[in-house]
């Protein structure tokens, strides 16, 4: 009887163990679509969006909040991450026309402390006059020895109008409807609420960059 019981345990535990090799081999910590990144229902056009491209608003106080965590985002998933301003409301959309009228002078993305002027002419918050906001945001441009886009000529109007109808094409085809967040590859949304800290947002960009 022992014998026959060890004939049947032996085999038993090399299956057990082989099936316990399979499934810790199996376990792994890619990002999973669901929980960390989405597939957009369009595809967004290579040469009208960056690579990695953060889709964000002005308006918004968590983009404020994620622009301070972008250079570590950018060093870990080792990119550069482009920007693009969502128009999914009026208020968005008129946001949108600052950011672009700093994007078409400065000929790329703003750096941090325009942008964070940007954020606070835009959220100044209540009590605060239209004069007031636009003040503020003249000062952010003249300050700059740029031009506000108050004192835009038609030229540059009929450019910076070119640049928010692309981005509010983009944005419709997106069907994004919550900023912050990433788009990679013009394909993939990483969702921002998947993730414990920005370097795992950056793990995720790079996981869907090689994909």
């Amino acid at each position: 009887m022992e014998i026959y019981m060890k004939s049947i345990i032996k085999p038993l535990l090399l299956v057990l163990s082989s099936a316990l090799f399979l499934t810790a081999c199996g376990d792994t910590n890619e990002p999973k679509e669901g929980v960390q990144y989405e597939v957009l229902s369009t595809t967004l056009p290579s040469d009208s969006i960056a690579p990695v491209t953060e889709v964000f608003a002005l308006s918004c106080g968590h983009c404020r909040n994620m622009e301070n965590f972008l250079p570590v985002i950018s060093q870990e998933a080792g990119t550069d991450i482009g920007k693009m301003h969502i128009t999914f409301n009026q208020s968005a959309h008129v946001a949108a026309m600052f950011y672009y009228a700093a994007e078409m002078q400065v000929e790329g993305t703003p750096d941090h402390a325009f942008m964070e002027d940007l954020f606070a002419a835009t959220q100044m918050g209540e009590g605060t006059t239209l004069t007031q906001q636009q003040e503020a945001y003249s000062k952010a441009f003249t300050s700059r020895g740029l031009t506000s886009p108050y004192e835009f000529n038609e030229e540059q109007r009929d450019i910076l109008i070119k640049k928010v109808d692309n981005a509010k094409m983009l944005s419709e085809q997106s069907g994004i409807s919550s900023v912050p967040t990433f788009v990679v590859n013009g394909k993939y949304n990483v969702l921002i609420g998947g993730h414990d800290d920005p370097k795992k947002i950056a793990e995720t960009i790079r996981y869907l960059l090689e994909k």
